[in-house]
């Protein structure tokens, strides 16, 4: 009888067990066909006001998902080039208006111009010597920049998108070190046909990037969700990490290819070399950390700290090197060592244009074995640009003009195409570049729009017209600056109607409070409500793919930059972009013991840290952070670390099929959120009684345009979206800030 009672008790907690995991798999089920099914998302209303037909929708959402996926695969394929021809009309109707807002803009387009060369022309002077180092010279700085200018004008003018920056990135050189080094390994190649060998790689390259635009290919980026992202973003961030340090250590070696004999490559001279080297290195690391987060200092006016901010960086690195020259006489030539690079019209910077020449000795069978390299640098330049693209014009930017990816995926294929038979490293859509240049473009947009609402204000008063015929004519004013000749009229000025609501109760409402606060302030009212809006045109793109090419005259000048330096500018770039990406600020968490964890409320803070229990971020860090360590580890791989890209793919299947199997669909939801979207945290009763004491001399202090986007976004460019926290209630902060399953 016991024996019986023990069998019954077992097969009962069986069945819980089945039980509950049922319920599991029929609510992640359901949240998944909740969101995937069109019937619900076009009147989510309705469908939910009959709950007895909800059953059978599912029902039939269920037997349908595969089918409608499939369906949607072979529509793409049946109709090729439409979504090419959609984007090509969808920008032929302002294609005009770009060029009329460039010179409308008038000088004002230089700084945002300016500001996006220096952040476009550093790294690529720095992956041109990165380049340098792992081919031997066979391509350098010289061949980078000229990429990056050819590629950048070609797509100013005729591409769809032109807020997005092309240039020669990491990937690239990663791709192409591994190029070289199965080429110089192969007798039937060697060095000498190594361009011309990647020369086929990029042939074929751009086959695969036609077919994927021909084909609407481009219509899967929203299977890029922010896990992809973010991965991808720490392995670059970790090879610029690595190539910082193989930098630093080889300046106490002897460079390749120099006479070990040389006075300079003595012990003494390669230790003076070497701790000069790291001098440098971190001094224009931590300058450079400084300079960047300029706008936050207490100290200086508003001008120098904009433009410490906005180009500290290119400033530094100019600082660092002319202080290379003040290095005593005594010291041999060469310490520190310089670039190393040719100039553009030595014979060694012209040999790659006939590269198309060479093209013809590469053997049938190494043409054939190009392929498959192109197959991961398609890929790898589908997923890069592709992101870059969708950086560059988030929703929250309010962009009125349509998007082009398939039709920059096709001109993608032609830029890739056209730099591997002229020998040049290709190029293709940049991070953090893209969105910093739309951010510094809606900057120029706001203070062109607020100069002008700001006029048209205080025209009235001088007339002594009413608040609200104030705040008509500063709409008025509104409407026609932000026109666009592809959006409905209708449409355009109801949604401009809603955005302006918080500007016209201020305004109104400044009436009430005119005894009190002085009246009403046109600049201070405006500044406080303005909506974001850009300025989309294409003349800066132009020009600043202009000044890239421009500075190959000035590679003379160029050459004089100590390597150090440039090793401190890839440490710079690796740690710049780790603010704002979720997943080191989850790594970061782990290592917070469980009495602080409070802390993290008290500042701004991101929104899964009070939706989601800690054990679940635990895992969802610990399971990408094994997956990143699996990626680096096959860049060490000597020929198969070629293959690098593939575990990016996989992990998008793995995101959509496996992770929901594992993980609370509402958690995997928070931990990999479309968007940035982060809390306010509330400070110390301290912090709140001198913030309030202090408030009248804040008020004196007037935010800039560029100060005040700089907190909405983060370092790659994401715009934030800031809510309340939900775990403060009153004057009380929750202990527990990561809530267990069950308890709140």
């Amino acid at each position: 009888m016991r024996t019986r009672k023990l069998q019954l008790k077992k097969i009962n907690r069986k069945t819980k067990k089945k039980k509950r995991r049922g319920e599991g798999e029929r609510e992640r089920r359901t949240t998944t066909l909740f969101f995937s099914c069109p019937d619900i998302l076009k009147n989510p209303c309705s469908t939910l006001q009959h709950p007895e037909g909800i059953q059978d929708l599912f029902s039939s959402a269920t037997r349908r998902l595969p089918y409608r996926r499939l369906v949607s695969c072979m529509d793409n394929i049946r109709h090729p080039f439409r979504g090419i021809i959609q984007d090509l009309k969808g920008r032929k109707a302002c294609y005009k208006q770009d060029w009329v807002d460039s010179i409308c803009s008038g000088a004002r387009i230089m700084a945002p111009t300016t500001y996006i060369f220096f952040a476009s022309a550093l790294p690529v002077i720095a992956f041109g010597e990165q380049l340098s180092r792992e081919t031997d010279g066979r391509l350098s700085a010289v061949e980078a920049l000229a990429s990056t200018a050819l590629s950048g004008t070609i797509h100013s003018i005729v591409g769809g998108q032109p807020l997005l920056i092309l240039g020669v990135a990491e990937p690239t050189v990663i791709m192409y070190t591994y190029l070289y080094s199965f080429a110089k390994r192969k007798p039937e190649l060697g060095p000498d046909l190594f361009l011309a060998w990647a020369g086929w790689v990029c042939v074929w390259t751009a086959l695969l990037l036609f077919a994927l635009a021909i084909f609407n290919a481009c219509n899967v980026i929203i299977k890029f969700t922010r896990i992809a992202g973010e991965l991808f973003g720490m392995l670059i961030a970790v090879l610029f990490i690595q190539e910082a340090i193989k930098g630093v250590i080889s300046e106490f070696g002897i460079p390749h290819n120099d006479d070990p004999l040389a006075i300079r490559n003595q012990f003494a001279w390669r230790y003076v070399n070497g701790l000069l080297g790291i001098v440098f290195s971190f001094g224009l690391l931590y300058t450079a950390m400084k300079s960047r987060r300029a706008r936050t200092w207490p100290y200086g006016i508003g001008f120098v700290r904009g433009f410490f901010a906005d180009y500290g960086v290119p400033f530094m690195v100019l600082v660092w090197s002319a202080s290379a020259f003040a290095v005593p006489n005594g010291v041999p030539s060469g310490i520190p060592r310089r670039l190393i690079s040719p100039l553009p019209w030595d014979p060694q910077s012209l040999h790659h244009w006939s590269v198309v020449k060479d093209m013809g000795k590469v053997s049938p069978v190494y043409i054939l074995a190009a392929f498959v390299p192109a197959v991961m640098i398609a890929g790898l330049y589908f997923f890069d640009h592709s992101v870059a693209s969708q950086m560059a014009q988030q929703k929250e930017f309010n962009l009125k003009n349509p998007s082009s990816y398939h039709y920059d995926m096709f001109l993608l294929g032609f830029i890739t195409l056209l730099s591997g038979l002229i020998g040049l490293p290709p190029s293709n859509g940049v991070l953090p570049q893209s969105p910093m240049h739309t951010k510094s473009l809606a900057v120029l947009k706001r203070q062109m729009i607020r100069k002008r609402m700001v006029e048209s204000a205080k025209e009235c008063m001088k007339q002594k017209a009413t608040k609200s015929q104030i705040y008509g004519k500063m709409q008025d004013v509104f409407i026609e600056m932000d026109s666009s000749p592809v959006s409905s009229t209708h449409n355009s000025f109801s949604s401009t109607k809603k955005e302006l609501e918080q500007l016209k109760d201020a305004v109104l409402k400044s009436e009430d409070q005119e005894s009190l606060e002085g009246g009403f302030d046109p600049a201070k009212h405006i500044d406080a409500h303005l909506p974001v809006r850009v300025n989309e045109q294409r003349l800066s793109n132009l020009l600043q793919s202009l000044l890239v090419g421009a500075s190959l005259l000035a590679m003379p000048v160029i050459k004089q930059i100590p390597t150090s330096v440039l090793w401190g500018y890839f440490a710079y770039m690796a740690i710049d972009s780790l603010p704002g990406n979720q997943f080191w600020e989850r790594i970061l968490l782990l290592f917070v013991p469980p009495g602080r964890r409070y802390k993290i409320l008290e500042g701004a803070h991101a929104s899964f840290v009070e939706s989601v229990p800690f054990k679940w971020i635990a895992a969802f860090t610990l399971f990408q952070l094994a997956y990143l360590l699996m990626c680096f580890g096959i860049t060490w791989i000597p020929v198969a670390g070629i293959l690098f890209p593939l575990p990016f793919f996989v992990l998008i299947s793995l995101r959509e099929h496996v992770l929901p199997k594992f993980f609370p669909p509402s958690h995997l939801h928070e931990l990999d959120a479309a968007g940035y979207e982060e809390i306010v945290g509330r400070p110390s009763q301290m912090g709140l009684d001198c913030k309030h004491s202090s408030a009248e001399d804040d008020e004196s202090e007037e935010q800039s345009d560029s100060e005040i986007l700089d907190e909405l976004t983060t370092s790659r460019g994401e715009l934030k979206f800031r809510s309340r926290s939900t775990s403060i209630r009153d004057d009380k902060l929750h202990l527990q800030v990561f809530p267990e399953d069950g308890n709140n």
